[in-house]
């Protein structure tokens, strides 16, 4: 019985939950869509989504149903910030055309550094787009490692 219990004990791995993933999307990009991009960053860094502590994003995605659906869904916490605090936060990659629609030239990179009240980043934006042609919508991933 001991040796199995070590075992079970070595393929135990424990993640705080730590990692601010900041999302950009469109307005009504679906649950699956945006959970698909979160998938496909973590994959492609080799990160744990049982780290993830919530998502984080611009104030006006507080009711996006895709968002609030995956964060119910998870158990993850949404923490949405106005574009008067995002514009303030220094990010590596910004982006003249989305300041110039939102006011805020980042959103995924700067929720996701004042969600994890941190300055730098763990993964820059990604941008995702659907494989399947039919599928609409755009996500912009960033992560963020609260310390």
């Amino acid at each position: 019985m001991k040796n199995n219990q070590t075992l079970m004990l070595a393929e135990l791995s424990l993640h705080p939950k730590n990692l601010w993933v900041g999302v950009g999307c469109q307005k009504g990009n679906s649950r699956d869509l945006i959970e698909a991009a979160i998938a496909h960053v973590f994959r492609e860094h080799q990160l744990s989504q049982n780290a993830i502590a919530g998502l984080a994003s611009i104030d006006t995605k507080v009711d996006e149903v895709g968002l609030v659906e995956l964060c119910r869904e998870q158990n993850w916490l949404l923490k949405t910030f106005p574009a008067e605090i995002l514009r303030t936060v220094c990010v590596p990659n910004p982006s003249q055309l989305i300041h110039k629609h939102i006011a805020t030239p980042s959103v995924a990179e700067a929720a996701a550094l004042y969600a994890a009240e941190c300055k730098s980043l763990l993964v820059t934006k990604q941008i995702f787009r659907p494989a399947i042609k039919d599928q609409k919508g755009t996500v912009t991933i960033a992560i963020a490692q609260a310390s």
